[in-house]
């Protein structure tokens, strides 16, 4: 059916009329009734839906849109044989304005089928349940484990408007009169959590999914406990349109649930979340020793052809897949250099579990990106900014760069943007910008963490000559043990601030003079 269009929102139909064939046939066949939604959906061929930016429902990464609620959407859309069309807007009560005055066929959310919808709207479990979790920063000296510990103490919860969680702490208030919360408009839950993180907010209620997708990013947020049960998240139909669209969508729902469509996404979506975290030193130098010898020749080769230093190919390598030939993302990224499908045809690549072929795609590509930063950003600053674009898209680093620059930092800085980049999955600041929502921490991990990778390596590797990985051999056990630099090579999370950037070796082929970070 094509790429799905992302808009504004017009009316439904241009001229606000049913179109022709349709109203004649059906004035023809049944009187003067008007046509069912889902005939109407058909007829048009487009399937209507409003949303908002947030992880759990639609967001756009570098292989585009996505979203576990953006995903079904699609499959129903294809289900049904027309166009999805997203619209996006600012938040849940535009959603429900829209949906009020016809403009969408289906709205997501995010909120649940326990929300008082006031008979607005019929809802269908989108096969998700989430509750409200209470979070808290790790150096508040006064923890708590319930709510009634909570209570207790003399702390304010905070949330975000439009959320499930308001009607809860009323119902918790009722039953504990010492219990204090404050609701917040204008902050989504990534603006709460930003905000748990630096201290500003002591403790805080979120959303039980947003929190698993986001908590790699904010390590000073800890979980206390969950405050309610768990309830399913609701797909909206307006209630004004017939039943028809809405029993298509449940009779589908049924369809995807027996035949697994719906396991496995949300296996892709939430059940690998655990692989976002920092790979540890020890496993790396392992990797070092048995997995880089079998592919050190290919980046060498494909290094020196396309003028990248091999050992920072081998280093988003190893970000990427950890040296594995055959690995597969659960978003259907694959391979050594975890390429995409319309990457890999755009390069040129036809198998993505060819290592050869992996690692050649992935130089190549690398280099068209670095090529796209601006020729007066200075090394090393071209390269992170490189490496931010190939992981979170060129667009959302522009973004990310604009925003520093209209606070007085400068743009072409990797220090100054990388503040600014996290900035763009909250709400109050993505709205600001041309490309809107993205993951904005990823890009800043990933950058750090193959600069670790490839600080390693550099010590470890002359770029021109043969040198053969390195280790130390235990005198007592016989094992290998990592050199000093190994040792010490802790993971970002736990390093002091003042500590994260390093000095690294950079490309000659590029011409890159040595940093001054």
């Amino acid at each position: 059916m094509g790429q799905p269009r992302i808009s504004g929102y017009p009316p439904l139909f241009p001229s606000g009329a049913i179109p022709l064939l349709l109203l004649l046939a059906t004035t023809l066949l049944g009187g003067c009734s008007r046509p069912d939604t889902l005939a109407t959906v058909k007829a048009e061929g487009v399937l209507h839906v409003i949303t908002r930016n947030a992880p759990s429902i639609y967001y756009k990464d570098r292989e585009g849109s996505t979203g576990f609620d953006y995903e079904l959407a699609q499959r129903f859309a294809d289900h049904l044989g027309v166009e999805l069309r997203v619209r996006l807007v600012e938040g849940n009560s535009e959603i429900l304005d829209v949906l009020d005055q016809g403009y969408a066929h289906i709205g997501f959310t995010g909120l649940s089928m326990a929300h008082d919808w006031d008979g607005r709207f019929r809802t269908l479990a989108n096969g998700l349940s989430s509750g409200s979790v209470v979070i808290y920063h790790r150096g508040l000296e006064e923890q708590f484990d319930s709510v009634e510990a909570l209570a207790d103490q003399d702390i304010t919860l905070h949330t975000a408007a439009e959320t499930n969680h308001p009607p809860h702490l009323e119902q918790l208030q009722e039953q504990f009169p010492q219990l204090n919360y404050r609701v917040h408009d204008g902050l989504d839950a990534a603006g709460i959590l930003e905000r748990v993180e630096s201290g500003e907010l002591p403790a805080a209620v979120v959303d039980a999914n947003e929190l698993a997708l986001n908590h790699v990013f904010y390590p000073n947020v800890k979980r206390a406990f969950t405050m309610s049960d768990q309830e399913p998240v609701a797909w909206l139909f307006p209630i004004s349109n017939d039943g028809t669209l809405y029993r298509e969508a449940r009779a589908f729902f049924r369809q995807i649930e027996e035949d697994g469509t719906l396991a496995h996404l949300r296996e892709r979506f939430y059940g690998h979340l655990d692989q976002l975290g920092y790979v540890g030193a020890l496993t790396f130098e392992k990797h070092v020793l048995d997995r880089l010898p079998k592919y050190m020749d290919t980046f060498r080769d494909f290094g020196q052809e396309t003028g990248i230093d091999w050992r920072l190919l081998a280093a988003i390598g190893y970000q990427e897949s950890n040296w594995r030939r055959n690995a597969v993302s659960p978003t259907g990224v694959r391979g050594l250099m975890m390429l995409t499908r319309n990457t890999a045809d755009h390069i040129g690549i036809d198998n993505r579990l060819n290592p050869e072929q992996s690692i050649e795609g992935g130089a190549r590509y690398f280099r068209q990106v670095h090529r796209m930063i601006p020729d007066h950003v200075n090394e090393p600053d071209r390269t992170w900014f490189a490496l931010a674009s190939y992981n979170v898209g060129f667009g959302h680093l522009e973004d990310a760069r604009r925003l520093a620059e209209s606070a007085g930092r400068n743009p072409d800085r990797w220090l100054d943007v990388k503040e600014f980049l996290p900035l763009l999955s909250q709400k109050e600041w993505y709205s600001k910008t041309r490309h809107g929502y993205a993951r904005g921490h990823e890009p800043v991990l990933y950058v750090q963490n193959i600069r670790r990778y490839y600080d390693v390596l550099s010590r470890r590797f002359d770029l021109k000559a043969d040198t053969e990985p390195t280790a130390v051999a235990d005198s007592n056990t016989g094992e290998l043990t990592p050199p000093k630099e190994l040792l010490d090579y802790r993971t970002i999370r736990d390093r002091p601030a003042d500590e994260q950037e390093t000095s690294l070796v950079l490309p000659r082929e590029m011409g890159l003079p040595p940093p001054t970070l």
